[in-house]
């Protein structure tokens, strides 16, 4: 999840969200851990990925923190002490102490600086700390994007879809010296389309309009997608060292 203003709908997103949510588990099965680590979530969403780290560092300690004071909430209610939880935005993100891992899924295409981003996230590392990461890149939900600028005429957009080579620049820029990125596609079709793309996607478009005009507009993009809905994700993933 992510550091935005608006205040995500927790529990409509944990309910529609499991397909975003598989993602994230992709990214944990490539995430090589000891067991002893200190581990930070940055945009730990309803806590369901810290869970899992926790589950994979017995010995360390978990660090989680998301924008959205309603998430960090279902976070604390899910992990209890197995985590220290709280509200932040990334760009000013200060850490309880020098961590080994910072993982995040999902989250960093919200942040529109991540230039700052990643200059918070380097800070937040020990030496030879790892960060380990994927959100939407280049060519994510390009359909939807399309559907929405039709419906709206207006281009105006709230994410940052970056491509490998910006993100690898911005890497070494905050002095990564060993930084990756790449892009894969992969499908999600939600259960329930229409709850999926007012929870999940349209939320900062939605928040733009009157509460009584939300509803069609949210159907209005439905109606110009394909049947059935299927939202194509492209994910930019990145790894890289914190050096010496």
């Amino acid at each position: 999840m992510c550091c935005l203003p608006l205040d995500w709908d927790a529990e409509s997103y944990t309910r529609v969200g499991r397909g975003i949510m598989a993602l994230g588990h992709e990214v944990l099965e490539r995430t090589d851990l000891r067991g002893d680590e200190v581990v930070l979530d940055a945009g730990c969403g309803s806590g369901e990925l810290t869970a899992e780290l926790a589950a994979r560092v017995p010995d360390g300690r978990v660090y989680a923190v998301d924008g959205s004071p309603r998430m960090a909430q279902l976070a604390r209610e899910r992990l209890g002490e197995r985590a220290t939880v709280w509200v932040s935005d990334l760009l000013e993100l200060e850490a309880p102490e020098p961590v080994d891992l910072v993982f995040s899924a999902a989250t960093f295409h919200w942040i529109a600086d991540h230039g700052r981003l990643f200059e918070r996230l380097h800070a937040a590392l020990k030496p030879g700390g790892r960060l380990v990461a994927q959100c939407g890149g280049a060519g994510n939900i390009a359909a939807i994007r399309a559907a929405i600028e039709e419906v709206s005429g207006d281009a105006w957009m709230p994410w940052n879809f970056a491509t490998p080579e910006e993100t690898e620049e911005r890497l070494h820029a905050a002095r990564f010296p060993d930084a990756r990125a790449w892009l894969y596609e992969r499908p999600v079709t939600p259960d329930e389309p229409l709850a999926f793309l007012k929870t999940a996607i349209l939320g900062e478009h939605l928040e733009r309009l009157p509460e009584s005009e939300r509803d069609a507009f949210a159907q209005a993009v439905l109606d110009r997608l394909d049947k059935p809905f299927v939202a194509r994700y492209v994910r930019l993933n990145m790894e890289a060292n914190a050096g010496a």
